[in-house]
This record gives structure tokens, sequence and C-alpha cells, in this order.
């Protein structure tokens, strides 16, 4: 009779064995993510980095051109009285450098003899803007809504991660039509008219542009009177209340004339919406002559607030 050979059932993983594969995948997961998420931030910062530059140039083109940089944002319209308060049309200073960030045709499109929140600009203004995006930013929407105090929506703008600098104090807190002669003042303020002469404390150290995200949405587009910025999260950031319109644009460094002592640097546990804060400790920020540094959380508070005004004599420090 023929030797008929048992076929004895393949060998398989015992649930033992199979748990201990899925603890070492696990495991593995575990070591790689820090990586994987260090390794995105650097690629995010970098793109920051590379944004910031460009503004940067887009400034020096347009005062190249124009003969001074553009205002952080405007009240009153051509041909009228320049306006102690906030008014329309409030184009900030994003709008103003489109067509040196190759948006020329979305610039066109764009009717600035009207109030920024019109109806009639109301596609355009939603658009996004690349430059303006930080790729790091946890509040990545492509566009922010613009409230009252009552939290009525006035209008929809596309987002913005980055805010000009105001100086020290923040000048949207006075009722006058010429907020230049304000103790600290920075490059940009409502209809500021800023040419390379008058940043007395050197381009290389004076703060033009720096990065916000994460506490409050800020805009490219403009500045909607009787607007409010509130925390995204105020259970998150505390410290921080609801402040002007103005500061969907723009940020201070303090200290201001009602916090007399108070500064608060990129990222400060403050969490302001009206200072730079970046998601990441620190921050990127421009200067005048085109260089983009960090600066650290833990700067030298005197430093940070000379840094952030352009004619005030002082000299920053090391940080």
């Amino acid at each position: 009779m023929p030797h008929i050979p048992r076929h004895r059932p393949s060998p398989g993983f015992t649930l033992i064995e199979l748990l201990v594969v899925i603890a070492i995948i696990g495991m593995l997961i575990g070591l790689l993510l820090p990586a994987v998420q260090k390794v995105r931030e650097a690629a995010a910062r970098t793109q920051s980095t590379n944004n910031l530059k460009q503004i940067g140039v887009a400034l020096h083109n347009s005062e190249g051109v124009t003969g001074r940089y553009p205002p952080g944002y405007q009240a009153g319209l051509p041909g009228q009285p320049v306006p102690a308060v906030d008014t329309g049309p409030g184009w900030a200073w994003g709008t103003f450098l489109l067509p040196y960030l190759e948006q020329d045709p979305l610039f066109r499109q764009l009717r600035l003899d009207l109030p920024c929140d019109h109806p009639t600009n109301a596609a355009a203004v939603r658009s996004t803007v690349k430059v303006f995006v930080n790729p790091g930013a946890p509040n990545a929407g492509p566009t922010m809504r613009v409230r009252d105090a009552g939290g009525a929506v006035l209008a929809e703008f596309g987002i913005s991660h980055y805010v000009a600098n105001n100086g020290q104090d923040e000048s949207w807190a006075y009722d006058l039509a010429d907020l230049s002669g304000i103790p600290g003042t920075g490059p940009f303020f409502r209809n500021s008219r800023t040419r390379k002469g008058n940043v007395t404390d050197g381009l290389s150290q004076t703060v033009f542009v720096g990065e916000h995200t994460t506490v409050s949405d800020k805009t490219w587009v403009g500045v909607v009177p009787g607007a409010e910025v509130c925390p995204n999260d105020p259970g998150r950031f505390p410290f921080t209340e609801c402040d002007a319109g103005a500061t969907l644009v723009l940020c201070h460094s303090g200290p201001a004339d009602g916090e007399p002592g108070v500064v608060h640097p990129p990222s400060f546990p403050t969490c302001h919406v009206c200072q730079m804060y970046a998601p990441w400790p620190g921050g990127q920020v421009l200067f005048g002559d085109g260089s983009v540094r960090f600066i650290a959380t833990r700067v030298n508070l005197n430093t940070w607030a000379a840094l952030s005004s352009m004619n005030l004599g002082d000299v920053p420090g090391d940080h």
C-alpha cells in the first residue's frame, strides 16, 4: 500500500506572537511620529521664512515705486479730509502689496474707491494669497470672519498669518488725524506714509512684519470700522481681551501708555491678539532691511521694545 503523505497545517501566528508584533509596530510608530513632526515643523518654518522674505522684497519694491511704504490701513477716501478716527475704506498694507507679489490680477479686481467690506468687493477679498499663509498655523482656514462687538458678521476676508508692526504703543487707541508723533511709533499705522528716511533707528534695527497665528485671526485685506478682534479660544488664552479692528492687520510690542512697562515679545505668555504670535516658541520677524530673523520669547524686553520703534534713538541690546 503506497504511503500517503499527511498534509500538516502550515504554521501561523499565535495570539501572543500577534500581540507582540502589534506592540513592536506601535513602539516604532511612537518613535517615528516626533521625528516626522519635527520635519514638518522645520518645513513650515522654512516656508514661513520664505514668505516673509517675499513680503520684504515687495515692501522695498513698493517703496521704490511710490516713494513710501504702504499705509498700515486707510481711513478716509481719497480727496476727503483725513479723519481722526477709523473709517472706511480700510484697505491695509497687504492689499497694496498685491501688485508686487505677482497678484496684479487680484489687485485689479478690487474697487479701492469703495470700502473693503463693500458688497462689490465681497468675492475678491475672500481670496487666498499664498504668501500670507503660514503652513504651520493651526488656524489655517482660507477665510476669517470680521465681527463687531455683538458678534455680528461684518465681512469675510482672506486670512493672513502675518501682521505689520505698529510700534510700541497702540496707535488705534488715539483719536488723532496724525499718529506719527506717538512715542515708539512703528512703520505702519492708520494712514501712515513712512519713508526709509523716517526709520532713523535703522532699517536693520526696526521690525516691519512678523508672524501671528493661533491666538486670533488676521487678514491681508483691511480694517472694517466697528470691528473687534477676539481670541479664537478664550479658555486657552485667558489673559487677552478683544481689541480694536486695527488689530486685524497690525500689532504692537508695548509698552503702551495705559500699560507702562508691559512688553510682549513674540509668543509671549500674555497671548494678546495685538502681539506677534507663532505656532512655535518665539517667532520669525522681517526687518526693514529685508532680513528675516528668529526672535526668542525670552528676548530682553527692552531690546524688543527698541526693535519695535523706528525713531526713538534707542539702541537694542544683544538678543
